[in-house]
């Protein structure tokens, strides 16, 4: 008779063969009940809803999200193509969303269908798709975007509506900076006869400075006989300058957040004292909050590491072979790496506090504090050496965040992008909360990103003279809402207060 073990091994071996074939989507009838009740009661399948499933950890915790947002667009992707076959697609406005690079889970998603019920369909963590009863594009204005059937980018222009211009400016400027020339939407504007909406996208085109794009939509139309006039759906102005053809979505739609969220930040902040006249006593202040900054930080990240054992591996007194455990060897390990990048970033603070560019430093040290965080585990044999090279080479997900960090050829875009807006930018504040929230929006590497983005928040904070701040472990849940509230809202708000917060503090201790 098979063993426990040996028959959790052989349910695990079938859900490997569905999930090498690309299902997302589980349905009840992939496996046996067997299998099914099996890998339920194990942790390894969660259902959805009632014969659905997606795969899960076994490690996660009840309530947890992270496998669920994980697998959320592939499995929508699996169960539409189930219940419509090629008879549907995402929203104009969902569509608009994932061209321009935004794959924030949506608590609704919307799709459209000639065979929809206009009813929702309740998903996990109080998601759902809705499915409306519309008729579809013609075939020829819809494509494939990672298994999702969604409009082209110029028929979810035309079809969207009025409102998203001024609810979703972000997004849908970084959608129109897209279009290269007013070809891509006269076709459809043309074809359809939509002399108002072609003035809309008119105004909306002379809003991001497409000037060439906004007369040819008008000369085109007024020329084919329709009567055009033009209307700027945006409320506000843009603040950047689009380029003629910008070079990703992705990079766009950052430029954008920072430009809209640095007022905000400003506002929140209290004023930059200034790079201190003795750097020595800064630097020194640096020292001292070492063990409680190590603390908090590798906390906040799920280690479990004491004042002994930061101590310990500070002095060089540590052996992660000879400790009890593996993860005590990983308690170890990324202790004694935090040791490593803390020296190394302390480096990059004596720069900048001789006054050189924070944004340069950064960009040029930022690999070295990666390599000297994780320096301990390649040593160990836990990291191979090639895991230190760069910047990720997989998509990443965030623990419990609806946020998708982009994808990593976009992180390519996006890191020099970053840099340059950390360099040029003129308020220290805003270096530091931006410099910190965009690095973890971006997600640049598989593992660490929290570590590195409260390093790089420490150095710009440095540039304005504010102390070394420490993001304690009891705010945790506070700091990860403030983030995630950054991230899903663009609401920087709550991030700037929370940082202004501990800042603060810092500068009465």
């Amino acid at each position: 008779m098979a063993s426990p073990s040996d028959n959790l091994a052989n349910s695990l071996s079938f859900l490997k063969a569905l999930q090498d074939k690309g299902k997302a989507a589980i349905r009840a009838s992939d496996l046996t009940r067997i299998h099914r009740e099996r890998l339920v009661k194990n942790g390894f399948l969660a259902e959805v809803m009632k014969g659905w499933y997606v795969p899960s950890r076994s490690d996660e915790t009840a309530g947890e999200s992270t496998a669920w947002y994980a697998s959320f667009w592939g499995f929508c992707a699996d169960y539409l193509n189930t219940r419509f076959g090629d008879e549907w697609c995402l929203s104009p406005e969902q569509s608009i969303s994932l061209h321009s690079g935004d794959w924030t889970v949506p608590r609704q998603l919307l799709v459209r269908s000639p065979k929809g019920g206009n009813k929702p369909t309740g998903l996990l963590y109080e998601t759902s798709i809705f499915d409306v009863r519309l008729e579809l594009p013609a075939k020829a204005d819809t494509e494939i975007k990672h298994d999702l059937r969604v409009m082209k980018l110029p028929t979810a222009l035309i079809a969207c509506g009025p409102g998203e211009f001024a609810v979703r400016p972000v997004t849908t400027r970084a959608a129109l900076a897209m279009i290269p020339d007013a070809s891509e939407v006269l076709s459809g504007l043309l074809s359809g006869g939509h002399s108002k909406i072609a003035g809309r996208l008119a105004g909306a085109f002379r809003n991001i400075g497409r000037v060439r794009i906004a007369d040819d939509i008008l000369a085109t139309m007024r020329t084919a006989g329709y009567l055009v006039q033009e209307s700027d759906p945006f409320t506000d102005e843009t603040s950047i300058t689009f380029s003629a053809r910008e070079p990703s979505p992705y990079v766009t739609r950052m430029r954008m957040m920072w430009a809209t969220m640095r007022g905000d930040v400003l506002q929140h902040f209290p004023a930059a004292p200034g790079i201190p006249t003795d750097r020595r006593a800064y630097l020194h202040q640096v020292d001292g909050i070492y063990i409680d900054d190590a603390y908090n930080s590798l906390s906040i990240e799920g280690y479990r590491v004491s004042a002994a054992l930061i101590e310990r591996v500070r002095c060089g007194n540590w052996n992660p072979d000879n400790d009890e455990n593996d993860r005590e060897n990983k308690n170890a390990l990324a202790a004694r790496g935090y040791w490593q990048a803390f020296q190394a970033v302390k480096a990059s603070v004596e720069k900048v506090l001789a006054n050189q560019n924070a944004g340069i430093v950064a960009n040029a040290d930022h690999g070295e504090w990666y390599r000297e965080l994780f320096g301990p585990s390649v040593t160990a044999g836990i990291l191979q050496p090639a895991d230190l090279a760069g910047y990720r080479n997989g998509p990443v997900f965030i623990r419990r965040s609806m946020h998708v960090p982009p994808s990593y050829e976009a992180v390519r875009d996006l890191v020099p992008a970053f840099f340059e807006l950390l360099q040029s930018e003129t308020g220290p504040a805003v270096r530091a909360v931006l410099g910190h929230f965009m690095f973890v929006y971006i997600h640049p590497y598989f593992d660490g990103n929290g570590r590195m983005a409260r390093f790089l928040m420490n150095v710009m904070l440095a540039s304005g003279g504010y102390p070394w701040t420490i993001v304690p472990l009891d705010r945790r849940d506070d700091y990860m809402a403030a983030l995630e509230s950054a991230s899903v809202r663009q609401d920087i708000r709550p991030f700037a207060r929370l940082l202004s917060e501990l800042v603060s503090h810092s500068q009465e201790d």
